[in-house]
């Protein structure tokens, strides 16, 4: 069986979208800003597929013959998180954005969180997370307690010393916050675990973070998929944001080893489909407005690339996207409403443009034919070879 996987780059946008100012994003551009920030980007892999040909990147030049497809998508989805933009390419638009909040959460919901959990609740703020595990870790130790908090996204993080809350013990109470905030009055995208380490001066966060993601509420493609008996296959957070269902992943800590691990998945695959996040671009530079990180990000998966495509067959194919913008050069540390890249990539053919997709579903149903099933998303399939 032929496989498909798609990569998402998370947090890696090319430029705003026409609404961007509704959601405070004007200027937001992830890989030009931090291309113009780091006086170049060297993607030599990525610029032969041809990602110079969707929008100028400074480093990046413009390729006559590319060996992938190339475009870029709109999101038709209200809003710039992940739970909506890895639900969308799979098939589902999210039309009625999720609740933010960018006072904190009401009063009845904090209180009935300390309640359900016994322990003091500290922050409950709009807030970056290293920030604000800086500034109360020391009091979470001293008191036990737990701290809340949000961002611009649809999102009630909460953050726990290891040493003092150990890590299930902090999903549960992630468990009982999910179970509190659901449709249709507090449907929250996500509730993360965010445990850390270290002392006063030097707490960082850990790779033991956890999404608990609202179940999407109609079919996937993923859903299909599993109803027609292809494989489907996940590594990073994918398994997270479609609540588990029809889909199991392997996490791991980093790029680096999320990279090897879908290498290795690839390898050992006998076909299907492969859904891969590669989350720090959005969780370790995007969010602390790291461009120089970010960039370094980027030349490691495009030095990668050409093992990883190496290891194809005729006939199999690789999507290269993002779910979000992140731009790390901006003032603001949350994500940004972003047109994302689109790379298309098949062993055996050459590429050409494939314009700017009006919706990530796209995706969704490009997959549909390429595995042979019916199709009832949203959207248009992408020519990924000549006719």
């Amino acid at each position: 069986m032929k496989k498909a996987i798609v990569i998402v780059l998370d947090g890696v946008g090319i430029g705003e979208m026409p609404d961007a100012d509704l959601y405070g994003d004007c200027g937001s551009n992830t890989l030009g800003n931090t291309a113009e920030a780091v006086g170049g980007l060297s993607l030599p892999s990525l610029q032969k597929m041809g990602l110079g040909n969707i929008y100028p990147v400074k480093g990046v030049e413009q390729e006559s013959a590319p060996s992938a497809c190339w475009g870029k998508m709109s999101e038709a989805s209200a809003g710039k998180d992940s739970t909506t933009g890895h639900w969308e390419m799979m098939g589902l638009v999210s039309h009625i954005p999720m609740p933010t909040f960018p006072d904190g959460f009401p009063e009845e919901i904090v209180s009935e969180f300390s309640r359900l959990t016994g322990r003091t609740i500290l922050g409950n703020e709009v807030a970056s997370g290293t920030e604000i595990v800086s500034r109360l870790g020391k009091l979470q130790m001293d008191t036990a307690g737990l701290i809340v908090y949000t961002s611009a996204d649809s999102v009630f993080q909460i953050a726990a010393h290891e040493d003092v809350i150990p890590v299930e013990k902090l999903y549960q109470y992630c468990t009982m916050a999910r179970e509190m905030l659901q449709p249709p009055d507090l449907g929250v995208g996500r509730v993360i675990a965010r445990p850390f380490t270290g002392s006063a001066g030097d707490f960082t966060r850990t790779s033991r973070r956890k999404d608990f993601s609202l179940e999407p509420p109609g079919n996937t493609l993923i859903d299909s998929l599993a109803e027609a008996s292809i494989p489907v296959n996940g590594v990073g957070k994918i398994d997270d944001l479609f609540c588990h269902r029809n889909i199991s992943t392997t996490h791991a800590g980093s790029n680096r080893e999320e990279m090897a691990i879908l290498e290795n998945m690839v390898k050992g695959s006998a076909g299907g489909f492969i859904f891969a996040n590669l989350c720090d671009f959005d969780m370790k530079w995007g969010h602390r407005n790291d461009f120089r990180g970010f960039a370094r990000g980027l030349e490691e998966f495009d030095s990668w690339l050409p093992s990883f495509t190496s290891i194809l067959n005729p006939g199999d194919l690789l999507l290269i996207t993002a779910d979000h913008g992140n731009d790390p050069t901006t003032p603001s540390t949350d994500h940004s409403r972003e047109f994302v890249p689109l790379l298309a990539y098949t062993p055996e053919s050459s590429g050409f443009g494939i314009g700017i997709r009006k919706t990530f579903s796209d995706i969704a149903c490009t997959l549909c034919n390429f595995f042979g099933i019916g199709n009832s998303f949203p959207g248009e399939a992408i020519q990924w070879r000549e006719p």
